[in-house]
Order: structure tokens, then sequence, then C-alpha cells
């Protein structure tokens, strides 16, 4: 970012190559609708760009971008005609019925759920019924509970990185992680006990 400061244009194409894959599948997640995500893409290099002589060089970038990246994101949301489900193709096995810790026998928890490349535990859904029930089940978050989990589960940033991206106090990022994760998981279970008795 100091290098694009300075007037090195590829330090630009250099940040929106090296941020292009992971700020795609975040927004894609976020806002459930491929093309809305690149819109948001598109827009939230734009602000980069734009507010490049504000950017703060001693603090990081990627939180930064982030913050921008999820204001658009909702920004693209709020502009939509209808409310989309999120597209989200982590697999999920039937929760077993515990409390879905991971103290249960190594049995996957609710924020697995939000994992990508994570084989399910069983195949008692289809896959198609699985990412059906997952994208009900986030859609009934609210979009500050959605953007939580994504960050901290599916980008995996630290709860220091996260309260900075969001601006907001660390102690709001646990407290809003936990309602969050609770939410889902009370969602998830009222879904697949539906599924179970239809």
């Amino acid at each position: 970012m100091s290098a694009y400061r300075g007037g090195d244009n590829a330090a630009f194409e250099t940040l929106v190559r090296r941020y292009s894959d992971e700020l795609t599948r975040f927004l894609i997640r976020l806002v459930g609708n491929r093309a809305l995500a690149e819109d948001a893409f598109q827009e939230a290099f734009l602000q980069v760009h734009l507010s490049a002589e504000t950017f703060d060089t001693s603090r990081r970038f990627k939180p930064w971008l982030f913050t921008i990246a999820a204001n658009k994101g909702r920004d693209a949301l709020r502009r939509s005609l209808r409310r989309r489900t999120l597209d989200l193709s982590a697999p999920i096995g039937n929760g077993g019925g515990g409390s879905g810790g991971a103290g249960d026998n190594g049995a996957k928890t609710y924020v697995d759920l939000m994992e990508i490349d994570v084989d399910p535990p069983d195949k008692a859904l289809g896959d198609d019924e699985r990412d059906r029930l997952v994208q009900q089940a986030m859609e009934g978050l609210s979009p500050a509970l959605r953007e939580i989990l994504l960050l901290a589960y599916f980008q995996r940033m630290p709860y220091n990185q996260i309260a900075e991206s969001l601006r907001i106090p660390l102690g709001t990022v646990k407290s809003r992680l936990h309602a969050a994760v609770a939410a889902f998981a009370k969602r998830w279970q009222e879904l697949n006990r539906s599924t179970v008795n239809d």
C-alpha cells in the first residue's frame, strides 16, 4: 500500500491479485450471490484506491480491506431487490443430538458447519438438502451475526482483527460470536428436526 501511495500502480494490481480469491469467497458467503459479491469486490477496491491517502500504513492492510468489503457487501444487499440466501457449500453432519461441542468425542460442532472442505461425519442428508438447511439457518441470522461467523470461522481472523475490522471492542466480538453460534445452532436444530419429521 505504501508503494501504491508512492506512485507504483503495479503495487495496486499486486494487492488485487493477492486478496482476490479470499475476498471474493468472503463476499459470496456474506451476500449469497456471486454477481453482488463481484460488484462489492470492485467497489471495495475502488474505495481502497479513493481512500489510499487516508490509510494508516502502520496498521495492517487486510482488516482495513475486509472492513471496506463488508460495508460494500452490506450496501449491495440493501440495494438488492430481494434478499437471497447465502451460497454456502459447507458439508454438515446431523449434529448427533448432544450439545455438539468439541468435547463430544470429536463430533463436529455447529461452527464446524461453517468450514469449507470438511467431510461430513455421515451421509444422512443429501448434499443439496444439507446446503439448503445451512442456507436457511444462515438466512435467519442478522447481518451482524452472519458477518462475524464468516470472519471468525471462514476467514479465521483472530478476535483482535475482527474487532479492528468491525470497529467494535474485543469483548463485543466475543459476545456477538457466542450469540451467533447459539443462534445458528438453535436454527440448525429446528430445521433438522422439521426435516426429519417431514
